[in-house]
């Protein structure tokens, strides 16, 4: 049987519990803001079968959320692409133009998810959804390399990581040059460097 005085020091201990357990569960999200300087999304595709070509988009926006206790997480990228920089000027003119990305009508390219996949603690998958050219599709995203710690130089928490996947661009309305100027088949590559959200 218990007095009156310790049934109130119970609740107590209860209440206290039960706010631990809340304040451990939201800490249990980290939610991370993509370094745009250290993020620089790529591609790759075949330039008349002879060899490949490459190219980067130097603008990018975006946020990371994960919950690795619960195994769910988020994604949210945006990237300017109008940013978009190759070997040589001439060409940067002609893929912002209507053949290939068509920058002043779509300048923007998006990818977002709500579907990560964990192996143990880290994200080895993304299922999304790439926007380009105002078409909306699926993509998996392959995540490599996961890694979090302490930036060395100014002691901020952070993520790295790099996600690749390879598209066929017509599936986006982009059928410039096919089937044998340019390729159809787009390798993208994405290393990820992310700062944690602090608190206050």
């Amino acid at each position: 049987m218990i007095n009156g005085k310790g049934d109130i020091m119970i609740k107590q201990f209860v209440a206290a519990a039960a706010a631990a357990i809340v304040a451990i569960g939201a800490s249990a999200q980290e939610t991370y803001n993509i370094d745009p300087v250290h993020s620089q999304p790529s591609f790759e595709v075949q330039h008349m079968g002879f060899s490949i070509q490459r190219g980067s988009f130097m603008k990018s926006t975006g946020k990371v959320t994960i919950d690795r206790a619960a195994k769910k997480g988020s994604i949210d990228v945006t990237i300017d692409a109008t940013s978009i920089r190759t070997i040589d000027p001439r060409l940067d003119t002609h893929v912002k133009s209507p053949d290939f990305f068509n920058v002043e009508k779509y300048p923007t390219i998006s990818f977002k998810s709500t579907d990560l996949v964990f192996d143990g603690d880290r994200v080895v998958e993304v299922n999304g959804e790439l926007t380009l050219l105002g078409i909306t599709k699926p993509v998996v995203l392959k995540v490599t390399n996961e890694r979090c710690g302490e930036h060395p130089i100014n002691k901020k928490p952070m993520c790295g990581a790099e996600a690749t996947t390879t598209v066929k661009r017509s599936e986006w309305g982009m059928k410039y040059g096919l089937p044998r100027a340019v390729g159809d088949d787009v390798r993208i590559v994405i290393p990820i460097e992310a700062y944690q959200e602090q608190a206050g």
